[in-house]
């Protein structure tokens, strides 16, 4: 809204992200990436015959057709094998247009194969790409880097959590706001170079049915530097000072990959 046509008493809405400067210019995109994580048990089968369609099945025979159908309908998207549940899978889904999980996602619950599928809405992680502001390729992290991180063949180990932050921190001054999250983000480059681990951060201020304001997503070669990583990071201000909220913990071993 230009100067002219903006009311007088109202608050300046800047709904860009920013990064840092490229050649010279400090970078703004209106974009972004949103992933969703849906998590769901298979009914174990009963009787006779009951392998058929639309009874209880194993749960990777579901999970292979789930991977099968997102190719076969282009749905960018990982299968998961859920590590804490013999019957789980999961599903994260990705696009820049959120419709996505309503338009093609959403469908996929009423085919012959997932249409007794029991979801586990505990679990449902639903977030939007953002940027720190300080970032040399402001592109890259918001609509590249998590897509990159979930279907490097390399990383089969994911886990996923939301979390939120309370009131206290809001009321930091910037300053000491910068502080704290620079030793959250030196703990996460740390894992990074050494190939121990990588993340996926999202925001999801007003779309976390539990009111959580970020989404976590943590993957790596190995599981236990996943973990190690949580570990580290309760010793971090951010995490020991103002974290009210954390979890439940999604831990995937990734069963099929739809690019």
């Amino acid at each position: 809204m230009s100067d002219e046509t903006k009311q007088p008493g109202l608050p300046e809405i800047d709904v860009n992200e920013y990064g840092g400067k490229k050649d010279g210019v400090k970078q703004a995109m209106n974009r972004r990436l949103f992933m969703q994580l849906l998590v769901f048990d298979v009914p174990p089968a009963h009787g006779p015959g009951a392998s058929g369609a639309g009874t209880g099945r194993d749960a990777d025979e579901v999970a292979a057709r789930l991977g099968e159908t997102l190719r076969a309908r282009s749905i960018a998207g990982v299968v998961y094998a859920d590590a804490n549940d013999p019957r789980g899978v999961g599903l994260l889904t990705w696009s820049e247009d959120p419709s996505i999980f309503v338009r093609a996602v959403r469908p996929l619950f009423a085919t012959d194969f997932m249409r007794d599928v029991v979801i586990r809405p505990d679990m449902t992680m639903l977030g939007r790409s953002y940027s720190t502001g300080h970032e040399p390729d402001l592109g890259f992290v918001l609509l590249e880097r998590p897509i990159k991180n979930v279907l490097a063949p390399e990383y089969p180990w994911h886990v996923w959590y939301p979390l939120r932050r309370n009131g206290a921190y809001a009321k930091l001054p910037p300053i000491d706001q910068s502080h704290i999250m620079r030793e959250h983000a030196a703990i996460g480059m740390a894992y990074g170079q050494k190939e121990l681990a990588h993340d996926i951060r999202l925001a999801c201020h007003g779309l976390d049915a539990k009111d959580n304001e970020f989404v976590i997503g943590l993957v790596g070669h190995d599981l236990h530097p996943l973990s190690h990583l949580v570990q580290t990071m309760r010793k971090t201000r951010q995490t020991s000072e103002f974290i009210s909220q954390m979890g439940p913990f999604f831990v995937g071993h990734v069963a099929h990959r739809s690019p």
